[in-house]
């Protein structure tokens, strides 16, 4: 190593560091859709979505007049909804794409362009909201299995030989174990879906949480539980509501929507 640099002899090809990419956040329901037409992909399947881009024509030039909208095929199959708005971010850092492949090849794929921020059209957003309900109330069954031991004896709950010399009946000598604080546990992360379902659950609950009560609620780490709020919700910085978060517009569920549901 010289002057705090590390020198390697990986080659990287960089044949196509010049093509634009877009990059683009989509719904985990999309994202495994595109996934499992992936696995089943053949040299004739069919284009798993399309891209319509539509402009002004009396302002052809104005980059800012441009809308993009997604179709998904086969979202009848697949009961997700079918059209989607992308959402065009101006300010990004720059970014490139790069692959490794199983023999640990590395090569740059290209430079992103354009950033995308996708979620269902508002034309599809009541159809949106009924798929994640159903979600929801899927993840918070619980599934309770009941075994029947052969040996009905207790044999296996009896305590083995030479254990009985380690209780005291002593209760002086006895240690209190010291309880485990709730914030030196180590949180283990949901599902990103999963946890995405009880968010849109707690807030049919009550329209404002603080970062606190959501990490009570959900027992997840609060830097994972901070990614997932600033997708679906904002922040109260001021008012009435400051320091609490709510569901952005286009997620947000009126209390009538709750009461006409099935």
């Amino acid at each position: 190593m010289e002057d705090g640099y590390i020198h390697s002899d990986i080659n990287v090809e960089a044949s196509k560091a010049d093509r634009s990419v877009w990059l683009m956040k989509c719904p985990p329901v999309v994202s495994k859709a595109w996934q499992s037409s992936a696995a089943s992909a053949s040299a004739d399947s069919p284009p798993v979505s399309k891209v319509v881009v539509s402009l002004d024509l009396l302002q052809p030039d104005d980059s800012s007049a441009l809308q993009f909208t997604m179709e998904m095929a086969g979202s009848e199959i697949l009961n997700i909804p079918k059209s989607y708005s992308l959402n065009m971010s101006k300010d990004f850092v720059p970014m490139g794409i790069f692959s490794e492949s199983n023999q640990g090849r590395v090569a740059v794929d290209g430079k992103v362009e354009h950033k995308f921020d996708m979620k269902p059209h508002h034309a599809n957003i009541e159809e949106y909201r009924k798929m994640c309900r159903e979600r929801t109330n899927k993840s918070m069954v619980k599934n309770r299995q009941i075994q029947v031991l052969n040996n009905d004896r207790g044999v296996h709950m009896r305590p083995m030989p030479g254990m009985m010399g380690f209780i005291t009946s002593n209760s002086k000598d006895k240690k209190k174990a010291a309880p485990v604080k709730g914030a030196d546990m180590k949180r283990t992360r949901r599902d990103r879906g999963e946890l995405e379902d009880i968010m849109f659950k707690l807030f049919e609950r009550q329209p404002n949480w603080t970062l606190k009560q959501l990490v009570q609620e959900t027992d997840q780490p609060p830097q994972f539980l901070k990614e997932i709020l600033n997708e679906l919700c904002v922040y109260n910085k001021r008012g009435t509501n400051q320091g609490t978060y709510e569901l952005k517009p286009e997620y947000k569920k009126s209390v009538e929507d709750t009461d006409a549901g099935p």
